[in-house]
């Protein structure tokens, strides 16, 4: 049978997907590698949830994306032998100016592509790196990119510019935006499911080892959180979020760092994991008695409700607040101390509600409706690869 793969490399893990390659792709199976503290998992459960595999991967592949997916097509011809991969989908999170639609891929664009790495040096690699290797693996079956950016590109010129001289902006120096796909598939569940809300205003909150927000007008983004990189907004497993560029120039200046230590520094060994000293993971932080746990749980609860405050202002108003990501739709604790401080504008939850991982968690007559939605980045990447 003809089947579609969608591979999602991102900083620390790799979900994938096989599908049907029917117009409206159904899920046959999925998985992810992830990896936590010092070990590397594979999970891989069919279409019912039932798990086919769990298993620990050597320790050399730790954070080895191109031995992440190696293991992921190994499982897969294990439990689904003599399956007929067509297409491969993969999602990649820095299309620059140019890559708007999803796109066949073939030498010209990933070399273009290639060149945006700068851009986002903790994600297109491995990226680009999931390409070659399905390249090699299915050398029959197209390559489809799909891609963050571009759910972003038409966001007005005052959200999508830096106050910088002109001519940079004219050189691509723009707010690219990412988590594109994941606010694509939001917005399209809400179309589906709640078109009173999906024709108004709404702040999607995408928390997770890299996090972010946008605000969403009538489907379209209006502002997002991230920038030029995947660097800027809000606070990370171990990205920074957002820092005032005179920390910058001291770093550079007095503490004598050069580009590549301070790059290292700001991707990671900041957000999270520099604030805490103790972890990256957000469950771990939140079993963690270690008084610095818990102050950066504060800030980032803290960044979390000031950037709600300023795409509320973007968007000039609020109807929903929805959560989605790892951190989103599965940290009740999180949710209700954002939601806790943010009663000023309209948002109220029912703990119950809340507490049970309901898809509607704000309290009944709320003026802001607070919602949980689990993302499906892949299925967004597998429709694109079914339809190529």
């Amino acid at each position: 049978m003809s089947r579609v793969l969608v591979l999602n490399a991102g900083s620390s893990s790799v979900k994938f997907g096989l599908f049907t390659d029917a117009p409206e792709p159904e899920e046959i199976a999925a998985g992810l590698v992830e990896t936590v503290g010092e070990e590397t998992h594979l999970h891989l459960r069919d279409a019912g949830g039932a798990a086919l595999a769990e298993d620990r991967l050597p320790p050399r592949d730790r954070g080895h994306h191109r031995a992440a997916i190696a293991a992921i097509l190994a499982a897969l011809e294990t439990h689904f032998p003599g399956e007929a991969i067509t297409a491969v989908g993969h999602r990649i999170v820095h299309g620059g100016l140019d890559f708007t639609e999803p796109q066949v891929l073939d030498e010209a664009a990933l070399t273009r592509l290639e060149a945006l790495v700068p851009f986002a040096p903790l994600h297109q690699p491995h990226n680009l790196s999931g390409v070659r290797a399905a390249q090699e693996a299915f050398p029959g079956a197209i390559q489809v990119g799909c891609f963050d950016t571009a759910f972003h590109r038409g966001q007005p010129f005052v959200n999508d510019t830096f106050a910088l001289p002109r001519a940079y902006y004219a050189r691509g120096v723009r707010r690219y935006g990412f988590h594109g796909l994941s606010y694509d598939y939001i917005s399209g569940h809400l179309a589906e499911t709640a078109p009173e809300l999906h024709a108004g205003r709404v702040i999607v909150a995408h928390l997770g080892n890299g996090s972010s927000m946008c605000g969403i007008r009538a489907g379209r983004s209006v502002a997002s959180s991230m920038g030029f990189t995947a660097l800027d907004g809000l606070p990370m497993g171990t990205r920074c979020g957002q820092i005032d560029p005179g920390v910058l120039l001291y770093m550079i200046e007095q503490e004598g760092m050069g580009p590549a230590e301070l790059g290292e520094m700001l991707y990671r060994r900041s957000g999270l994991l520099g604030l805490s000293g103790v972890s990256s993971d957000m469950r771990s932080l939140l079993a963690s008695e270690v008084p610095a746990a818990r102050e950066a749980i504060d800030y980032f609860t803290a960044r979390i409700r000031r950037e709600t405050g300023g795409l509320t202002a973007a968007l000039e108003g609020l109807d929903a607040l929805v959560f989605t990501g790892g951190i989103g739709e599965n940290a009740t604790e999180i949710r209700a101390e954002i939601c806790a401080g943010l009663g000023w504008l309209g948002v109220r939850i029912d703990p119950a509600a809340n507490d049970a991982g309901a898809r509607v968690i704000s309290a009944e007559g709320a003026q802001v409706t607070v919602m949980v939605i689990p993302t499906n980045e892949e299925l967004v990447i597998a429709r694109a690869a079914a339809r190529a």
